[in-house]
């Protein structure tokens, strides 16, 4: 009695080799576009620049309001109108 496994052997991972190069031999461009979308994919994922790209969206504001004059009878209002709370740009300038 055979059990499914998934594991990687090496008769899988030679069958894998054996179809790239099959495939590559076939067609190479069909290889190389699969390649490239794959690489799409799978870099956004691991690049470093999707990590500070998030931080700088995450405190820009999404828009940006008239500022309010402040003639002292309006203690509610905040001084600056998109002052964000809590998060700040420090962690950018000690890059």
């Amino acid at each position: 009695m055979s059990t499914l496994s998934a594991e990687a052997t090496p008769d899988k991972m030679a069958g894998i080799g054996a179809l790239l190069k099959s495939a590559w031999n076939k067609e190479p461009v069909i290889v190389v576009s699969c390649g490239i979308g794959i690489v799409g994919i799978i870099l956004p994922f691991i690049s470093p620049y999707t990590k500070y790209t998030a931080m700088m969206n995450s405190v820009m504001p999404y828009n940006y309001p008239v500022p309010v004059r402040d003639d002292g009878k309006m203690p509610d209002v905040p001084s600056h109108p998109c002052e964000p709370k809590g998060r700040s740009l420090e962690w950018l300038q000690k890059l």
